[in-house]
């Protein structure tokens, strides 16, 4: 099989194919690491909203969020399929063995850059036609209050363009591996879904080595801040650049938790 694992050959025994893992590893990873947040309970001391919150503003059930996720992931398992077959060559995963790590960062830094810049650029025209937003974007801000696994939420069409067409540029134009998809894709999992849990946590790498945070993100899911921070999943840069950058501060909510207010007035729709 194209670019697979031997484990035999390794002494281990079994037979994995480094297609198969980039392709459903990261949809393990999705629900796992959410179901991680779901484990730690309400955390209401860390909440960016209040539980109440989450239960009556959120404008969709839970059980269509997890039906509309699957679905995504779904068309996404079947894309990564197709491209894997197409893009594959005898030998190609052996090849990452010897790959120094100075090409494996390149190569992790434009997918990087590729997908933020694709989804911003069309997350941002989302928003910005008006029947683009009414019929397809406006699914996943039926989420005002986000959540863990809430993060893949989407309109087909928009998990389709965003995220499984921007994944596919990415793997493209960065030239990795199916074994170094595998990697890739894992991360940025897991940063999407801690982008949306909705929780403000001490010593959280993320909020640490990255401005998109879940607070930042938190800002674009509010009714004033849909003009602003675009950007998903790694970096803040076009946003900045392009003048959507919407800064904020962190406040303490007397009933407990955290309140991301913007520092600047925001127009409004």
């Amino acid at each position: 099989m194209v670019g697979s694992v031997n484990i035999d050959q390794q002494g281990k025994g079994g037979y994995v194919s480094d297609e198969v893992l980039g392709t459903f590893l990261p949809i393990v990873v999705y629900w796992v690491y959410s179901g991680l947040y779901l484990m730690l309970g309400t955390m209401d001391n860390y909440r960016l909203h209040s539980k109440k919150d989450e239960d009556e503003k959120n404008l969709v059930s839970k059980k269509e969020v997890v039906k509309g996720v699957l679905l995504q992931q779904i068309v996404q398992a079947a894309v990564a399929t197709v491209l894997f077959a197409v893009t594959g060559d005898d030998g190609e995963s052996g090849g990452d063995q010897h790959a120094s790590i100075f090409v494996l960062g390149r190569q992790l830094f434009v997918a990087m850059l590729m997908l933020d810049t694709w989804q911003y650029f069309m997350h941002r025209y989302m928003h910005q036609n008006k029947f683009l937003y009414k019929h397809i974007h406006a699914q996943h801000h039926r989420l005002i209050v986000p959540y863990a696994f809430g993060a893949l939420y989407n309109h087909p069409l928009e998990g389709l363009i965003l995220d499984t067409i921007g994944g596919a540029l990415a793997f493209l134009v960065s030239g990795m591996s199916p074994r170094t998809s595998i990697f890739f894709f894992s991360f940025a999992t897991i940063k999407t879904v801690d982008d949306h849990c909705g929780l403000w946590l001490p010593g959280n790498l993320f909020h640490i080595f990255f401005k998109n945070n879940s607070a930042y993100h938190d800002i674009h899911h509010q009714l004033y801040g849909t003009k602003y921070n675009y950007s998903q999943p790694f970096f803040v840069t076009w946003d900045r650049i392009l003048g959507t950058y919407m800064p904020y501060e962190l406040e303490r909510r007397p009933e407990g938790g955290f309140e991301a207010k913007p520092v600047k007035d925001c127009k409004e729709h």
